[in-house]
């Protein structure tokens, strides 16, 4: 028999997150050949990112299965089902023994960053021929260009290193690449390593999503250590309650008790909102940032910091000679973009889908966990899980198991419909049928004991007079 039928296929999975290392698990479970690039220095590089943050679902859906199957042969200690992990312990107890301890240890290359993905022999114009043509995936170590041959790709590169900007119209706002030494994207640790950059300073927060009531919340705290800090949360939309969530009707609790938490906050004045604030322009004031929203004679405000939460994209441009098929406004599947659409999303669930919602035109080729979502916010660990498991059986050609469903989710709707009221000893109460909305691989804390700080003062700031006198309110 020809080699080329004996051998077992070789998968590229491209990133060592929990949903790459999940997929290198359940093609090692099925008679397949993965090797695992990662850009970082080790696996779960962008959960070292946000280690300090506590994710809202229980390891009970952090853990998946053939990873579990793995770890048991280790004799590993599983982590109790009902406790919640912060991105560190997810590392310590999960991630960093499945990639040192388990068959998979051989399989990964970290330091790898991959650079470019295509077809041997084959343009993205050129077609006949192309299926069986085996995949190259070019990358870049410490030893410089290295390449690797392929006979399909899974891509669970995530989204963590390709923020949003804060300019409200999806472009950088004017000057925001020029004061990138003041403004973070994601949750930095205002409590922990980062804590002397924004500890008596005063910051803006720009996001309505999970990440930015995490950081709010963390800010708040901080706040009653040292209470110089000021606070100010920059929102796009004009419904501040919309980042409420669905309190107790959540079906991740943690996650409803975050949007609680929050709301008691922003409710009582303790965070400082500006509603309908669309960055336009931020440039340097001396000491300070000016964040203007709108024209140039519009609203602004004036802080030491930002921090820029406005969720991520995927990047696309090291696949460009694969032939992909993206929704226009998600990015995502075309197949899956109305599943999780976040303008049509609303309440119930999102349905568990595999393999045949994630194919693209190129044969072979995947993209797997946040990623697969584009644009969307609404993904959570296990589904990435399901994902690969979905994946791994198609590329084995079990295509039974492939179409078979083995995950039921918890409701993760982007919800439209009444916000959480707040109740008059401050607690909030659902409101409606929905949920909050759902958890992505970008990490949301739960709550904690920093639910009731001090009141923030305003930092809102007039603006200067000029043609259209002061124009923020505090």
């Amino acid at each position: 028999m020809p080699d080329s039928i004996t051998k077992p296929k070789t998968v590229a999975v491209l990133g060592a997150g929990p949903v790459g290392l999940a997929a290198a698990a359940h093609l090692l479970e099925r008679g397949l050949e993965p090797v695992v690039l990662e850009a970082g220095a080790t696996v779960g590089h962008a959960v070292r990112q946000w280690s300090h943050v506590q994710v809202f679902s229980p390891w009970e859906y952090n853990i998946d299965k053939a990873a579990e199957r793995l770890l048991a042969e280790t004799g590993w200690n599983k982590p109790q089902p009902d406790a919640y992990p912060t991105g560190a312990e997810l590392l310590e107890h999960y991630l960093e023994p499945l990639a040192t301890r388990t068959r998979l240890k051989d399989r990964i290359r970290t330091n790898s960053l991959v650079t470019s993905v295509g077809k041997i022999g084959f343009d993205k114009v050129k077609t006949k021929g192309r299926e069986e043509a085996p995949f190259e995936i070019r990358y870049q170590n410490g030893k410089g260009p290295e390449r690797l041959t392929a006979d399909a790709v899974i891509d669970a590169t995530g989204t963590w290193f390709s923020p949003n900007p804060a300019g409200a119209n999806g472009l950088p706002a004017v000057g925001e690449r020029e004061v990138q030494d003041r403004i973070a994207y994601g949750m930095p640790d205002v409590l922990g390593r980062d804590r002397a950059r924004y500890a008596g300073r005063s910051v803006a927060v720009l996001g309505g999503g999970h990440s930015a009531i995490g950081t709010l919340i963390d800010l708040a705290k901080l706040k009653e250590q040292v209470p110089t800090t000021e606070i100010v949360w920059l929102l796009r939309g004009n419904d501040p309650s919309k980042s409420f969530g669905g309190g107790s009707a959540d079906q991740l609790s943690a996650r409803g008790a975050l949007g609680t938490a929050f709301a008691t906050l922003v409710t009582s004045g303790k965070i400082c909102s500006e509603t309908s604030f669309g960055v336009s322009q931020i440039k340097r004031d001396g000491d300070h940032l000016r964040i203007a929203a709108g024209s140039a004679c519009g609203r602004y405000v004036t802080v030491n910091e930002l921090v820029v939460a406005a969720g991520f994209r995927p990047e696309l441009d090291f696949l460009r000679e694969l032939r992909l098929s993206l929704d226009p406004a998600v990015e995502s599947t075309p197949v899956l973009a109305p599943m999780i659409d976040p303008n049509l999303h609303s309440c119930g669930t999102v349905r568990p889908h595999g393999a045949r919602e994630l194919a693209h035109p190129e044969a072979g080729f995947y993209i797997a966990g946040m990623k697969s979502y584009g644009r969307a916010p609404t993904f959570l660990m296990m589904t990435g899980y399901e994902q690969v498991r979905s994946i791994a059986a198609e590329i084995a050609g079990d295509h039974e198991a492939s179409r078979r469903v083995e995950l039921v989710l918890p409701e993760t709707g982007v919800c439209n419909g009444p916000a959480p009221s707040v109740a008059a000893d401050g607690t909030a109460t659902a409101g409606g049928c929905c949920p909050a909305p759902a958890a992505a691989v970008e990490p949301v804390p739960a709550a904690s004991a920093c639910c009731a700080p001090k009141a923030a003062a305003p930092v809102a700031k007039p603006a200067a007079s000029g043609c259209c006198g002061p124009s923020t309110k505090a």
